[in-house]
């Protein structure tokens, strides 16, 4: 369980006041001394990330924060990275005290997550201390809430919050299937696996370890090859592949050699619509048309992975970019789960994989361009459209840019 990557659990975070028991409640649900506890106001100060196994869930992350009341410089920067941390959430739980009514800071939340996309739910800890009062039952009644009553020092209804309320929210969430949809058991799928410069030593990338075990658990044959190796591998078959995965950077080399009639596509387009939109991907890319000189591109890459020389984000995109639209696009870059926050001055961003981080983020990146009205599209998309091969690389989808 502890091996699960990050990228693939859901994200479980507590949200509320200073000294609500957030902390308490963590190591309550995880049966463990996960977060520090105090009766000093503020002692969580950034968000604490850790990977847990939640019976009977199964592997999670929990992300316990600072307090929604934080005050003083320091405070507000550490409220606003309790803000950001909503956006990768697949579940809230807002923790209350059992106090006669809301507080604004816990109203403007509760707000927020109504008329947002996260499952969340109201937690009352401290139930041991004192009754819920009517007057915050009718309060959070008239909002459409049920809270859920427990105490982290004792104990009482946490099994009930953990094994039937959480459970309850989290139903849905499905971290889908790389390609496990598009195969079927017993036929042979090829990997391209090019090894360079950024390869990193000794291993695999996440993304081709992931498409690797979900083959394994589709019950398909995997052939794993350079980028070199695929022509003698395809001479080797009995019959074709059913499906052929590149690397991006591979992508000429493969549809040269790839026969005619085997679909192909490669790992960044899997992983866009494993992770993120295609169609929104898909709009990115028609709006390509409507690049002028001087337009300004943001690069999104939402890791903080080593640069190299060659770097496919930095230098590759950057230059395939030009050399097809212009010499004069203007590129800026940006690292980490955040966006920046004046979109408005980019006509199109280009988001990285997001192989490092869960689908909820990358979806949330997508909105926020959106409603920013920027178009925005992805590494392995663009890429697959720069070297004329999109279409191609679409079609086990079903899909089509007419």
């Amino acid at each position: 369980m502890e091996s699960t990557p990050r990228s693939i659990r859901p994200h479980i975070a507590l949200f509320g006041r200073r000294n609500v028991g957030k902390s308490s409640l963590i190591n309550a649900l995880t049966g463990q001394q996960v977060a520090l506890v105090s009766d000093t106001p503020g002692t969580t100060t950034d968000p604490v990330y850790k990977n847990m196994e939640l019976l009977p869930l199964g592997p999670v992350v929990m992300i316990d924060t600072a307090g929604l009341d934080d005050v003083g410089e320091l405070g507000q920067l550490r409220v606003e990275a309790t803000r950001q941390v909503m956006r990768k959430t697949d579940l809230a739980l807002v923790v209350l005290e059992p106090r006669k009514e809301l507080k604004e800071s816990e109203r403007t939340l509760l707000d927020t997550l109504r008329h947002g996309r996260t499952p969340f739910l109201v937690v009352v800890n401290k139930c041991d201390t004192a009754e819920l009062p009517d007057h915050l039952l009718e309060e959070l009644k008239g909002m459409g809430i049920a809270p859920v009553a427990v105490s982290a020092k004792t104990g009482a209804g946490i099994e009930e919050l953990r094994g039937r309320h959480i459970q309850a929210r989290l139903k849905d969430f499905d971290a889908g299937t790389i390609l496990g949809d598009l195969v079927h058991p017993g036929e042979v799928v090829i990997l391209v696996v090019p090894i360079d410069l950024a390869a990193p030593k000794g291993r695999l990338i996440l993304p081709q370890v992931q498409t690797i075990r979900d083959l394994l658990d589709a019950d398909c044959l995997t052939v794993v090859v350079k980028e070199r190796e695929l022509r003698a591998a395809l001479e080797m078959l009995r019959r074709p592949p059913a499906l052929v995965v590149t690397d991006s950077q591979a992508f000429l080399k493969v549809a040269g050699d790839v026969p005619r009639g085997v679909p192909f596509t490669s790992f960044s387009v899997l992983f866009a619509r494993y992770k993120g939109d295609l169609s929104a991907y898909l709009d990115g890319i028609r709006s390509l048309k409507g690049l002028t000189p001087g337009s300004r591109i943001l690069v999104s890459e939402t890791c903080t992975h080593h640069q190299v020389a060659d770097d496919i984000g930095r230098v590759k995109i950057p230059r395939w970019m030009r050399q097809t639209y212009g010499g004069d696009l203007k590129f800026e870059f940006s690292q980490g789960a955040s966006l920046p926050a004046d979109l408005a001055q980019y006509r199109l961003v280009i988001q990285c994989g997001g192989c490092m981080v869960n689908r909820r983020t990358v979806l949330d990146h997508i909105a926020t361009c959106q409603a920013a009205g920027v178009p925005i599209t992805n590494y392995g998309i663009l890429i697959a459209h720069l070297h004329g091969v999109l279409e191609e690389a679409i079609k086990p989808f079903g899909l089509s840019l007419d």
